[in-house]
């Protein structure tokens, strides 16, 4: 496995992002996987567990860090993404086929880098359900808890408990900095359109992301004859929590869309 960290994407902002890829094996294309983490805390180094796995299979995977609060608020993380499109289409990568994978919070922008580029993307447990949401829980007091210890523990083992409704809210406002007007904005059900990319999209049934966000996103894929696909799990594991139970199906799904460079690259 030919691992390289900390290649700089963004001078202005200085963002990093590391390489995976297999050199025994022949290109399948070009992976992109968002870490989660509420726009608040993760890292890069968090997703080598699902990076390693889909670079052994051929594909060539880049994981980048994006500006996370207080740093960074909505639509900045959205402006990395864009900028790391910029830096592919600079590099030796611009003619691969490209799909993104993204858990939670890398989830939502996962499925905003397929509306916006048309890439296929993969979404376990992202956050999409956004202004509906918060408009039907206006009695739910956001509560960050303790989260000292997330950027210490892997993903798979972080809010795998089941619902909490005060936590999900506490850190969906946080990433707007507490800002209620550009909630239907960055909520993603609103944009998508028949350019938009096709979709796989994973929650668990009883976890504290709510079923809700792959839903609307399903009737509007729908609406938009997108093709996706939709895997509710049962139980409260979140995200990377039930990646092993999934992992076969993303990766059939990879290998049937990620097929053409969008023409924008």
């Amino acid at each position: 496995m030919q691992i390289v960290t900390d290649i700089e994407y963004d001078q202005n902002q200085h963002l990093k992002l590391d390489t995976y890829h297999e050199e025994t094996r022949p290109y399948l294309g070009l992976i992109i996987d968002i870490h989660g983490g509420g726009w608040f805390r993760g890292d890069k180094s968090k997703d080598a567990d699902w990076a390693t796995r889909l670079a052994a299979l051929g594909y060539m995977v880049l994981v980048p860090n994006y500006r996370l609060t207080p740093a960074a608020y909505y639509p900045e993380p959205l402006s990395d993404m864009a900028s790391l499109f910029d830096w592919i289409a600079r590099s030796d990568f611009n003619q691969m086929p490209i799909g993104v994978v993204g858990s939670s919070a890398g989830g939502n922008l996962a499925v905003e880098l397929a509306i916006r580029y048309g890439v296929p993307a993969v979404s376990l447990s992202g956050i999409l359900d956004i202004d509906d949401w918060l408009a039907n829980h206006l009695d739910v007091v956001p509560d960050e808890g303790d989260t000292s210890h997330f950027n210490q523990q892997a993903s798979a083992t972080i809010n795998q408990t089941g619902t909490n409704d005060a936590f999900y809210k506490w850190f969906v406002l946080n990433y707007f900095n507490q800002r209620t007007d550009e909630l239907t904005a960055a909520t993603p059900v609103h944009r998508v359109t028949s350019q938009t990319g096709p979709i796989y999209m994973a929650n668990s049934l009883a976890e504290f992301v709510p079923t809700s966000g792959a839903l609307t996103m399903a009737s509007a894929l729908t609406e938009a004859q997108v093709p996706y696909q939709l895997n509710f799990l049962a139980g409260h594991r979140h995200a990377k929590g039930y990646l092993d139970d999934v992992f076969d199906s993303t990766v059939d799904f990879l290998r049937r869309t990620v097929l053409v460079t969008h023409p924008d690259l």
